[in-house]
Parts: structure tokens; C-alpha cells; sequence
């Protein structure tokens, strides 16, 4: 009887989380969801030039744009979203000048994953581990006293982090810095650079 009853529980658990997710997938721009400040926020984006950025909204917006309309057809946004949670993908982008810019709550934690490009975060406030295989990663952390802890580094390339003194060129080049706040940094890029401002 426990074990029915246990296994009950667990269904409608599930049941219940099914019906909470909520996902937008759309291949035309913007594309936008509601989702809360203070969630955790996983992004896997395709090569391009990408901004993120934090704003006084209780949204997820994705926008983008190419020089030539016609090479944007192909692009597909995903934003899954449960709760407090969110993952969203951008896939399909053009090999040249395409621009997104995903806006998302101001107090967000960010999981990022893209191949290759340059990828801008600014005005997002929380925990970011943020990856590239080859490019340029700008991270604007604000006040750096939020930090527990802050890591950068590359495979081959540079790490700058003006924010503390530090810039360092080369082979697995890296940097780190522990502090008073609660956040958590981590930054990397496969080559290329990373810059902490």
C-alpha cells in the first residue's frame, strides 16, 4: 500500500511540473516568455554575435537581426520555462554580421554555452558560468564586492580583468579571486579572450 501510495505521490509530482512548463519555440523575432526574477537561466547559442543583458522586466525577450533577411529563416529560438527555471536555445544562425541580443530579468543566474563568437554580458546581477570554444567574452560584473568568487581563464589567448589589475596573455592563461559577496564567476574561453570588466 505504501509503495502504490508513494509511487502515486511521485506521478503527480511529475504530473504537476509537466503542466508548469511552459515552452515558446518560434523561428521569427522577438520571441519573449514570462519568467521571475532571481531564476536560473541555461542558454546553449549558435555562433554569432550575442549581448545579454539585464533588465527591470520579468521577461526572457530574444530579438535578432542579419544584414540580408532572407539568410534568417533558418533560425530557431527554444525557451522552456518551469517555474523559476529556464533553458532556451538559439540554433540555425547565419555565418555572417547576425546579431542577437537576449534580454533577460536584471537578478538572473546564467549557464552559457556557445561554439565561436562574441558574447557581451552586462547589467545581470547573480552566479554566471559562461563558456566559448574560440572568441571574445566581455562580462560586465558591476560591483565586484558581490563575488564569492571570481575565475577566468583560456586555453590559448587573454585574460583581462580590469576590474582587478590583471591582464595575462598566452598559453592556459588564468585568474582568480575570492571576495565577500555570494556570487559565483566562472569564464572561459578555448582561445580567444576574455575580458572581466
Amino acid at each position: 500500500m505504501r509503495t502504490a501510495s508513494f509511487a502515486l505521490l511521485i506521478f503527480s509530482a511529475a504530473l504537476v511540473t509537466a503542466q508548469d512548463a511552459r515552452i515558446v519555440e518560434v523561428g521569427k523575432s522577438p520571441v519573449e516568455a514570462k519568467f521571475p526574477s532571481g531564476g536560473q537561466l541555461r542558454m546553449e547559442l549558435c555562433s554569432s554575435g550575442i549581448d545579454v543583458v539585464g533588465r527591470d522586466e520579468n521577461v526572457l525577450r530574444v530579438s535578432y537581426h542579419a544584414d540580408r533577411d532572407d539568410t534568417q529563416h533558418d533560425v530557431r529560438v527554444r525557451i522552456e520555462v518551469s517555474g523559476d527555471r529556464a533553458y532556451f536555445r538559439v540554433s540555425g544562425c547565419p555565418r555572417n554580421n547576425f546579431r542577437v541580443t537576449i534580454e533577460v530579468p536584471k537578478y538572473s543566474g546564467l549557464y552559457v554555452r556557445m561554439f565561436a563568437g562574441e558574447l557581451n554580458v552586462r547589467d545581470v546581477t547573480g552566479d554566471k558560468n559562461v563558456e566559448l570554444d574560440f572568441g571574445q567574452l566581455n562580462l560586465d560584473l558591476g560591483n565586484t564586492d558581490d563575488y564569492a568568487h571570481v575565475g577566468a581563464s583560456v586555453n590559448s589567448g587573454e585574460v583581462n580583468a580590469v576590474a582587478f589589475n590583471v591582464s595575462k596573455g598566452g598559453l592556459f592563461r588564468s585568474f582568480s579571486r575570492n571576495g565577500p559577496g555570494k556570487y559565483r564567476v566562472h569564464a572561459h574561453v578555448g582561445a580567444g579572450e576574455v575580458d572581466l570588466r
